[in-house]
């Protein structure tokens, strides 16, 4: 009696090198993203008006005069 298995088990295939290239690039893409939001939170930009004034970072609480 020879018993053969119903599904044999499938050999490993590599990835594809297109697929590997995407993979890493995305990554880099995803890290210098990250990269630069922490840079720019460490840094605490302040925005400025077209006159060259610093914008409130909150909008000022209105007094009724306008």
């Amino acid at each position: 009696m020879n018993v053969q298995p119903a599904d044999p088990i499938p050999a490993k295939r590599r990835a594809p090198p297109l697929i590997i290239f995407l993979s890493l690039t995305s990554v880099l893409f995803i890290g210098i993203l990250i990269f630069v939001y922490v840079v720019t939170k460490r840094t605490n930009p302040v925005f400025l008006d077209e006159h060259g004034k610093p914008v409130a970072q909150q909008p000022a609480a209105s007094d009724g005069s306008h």
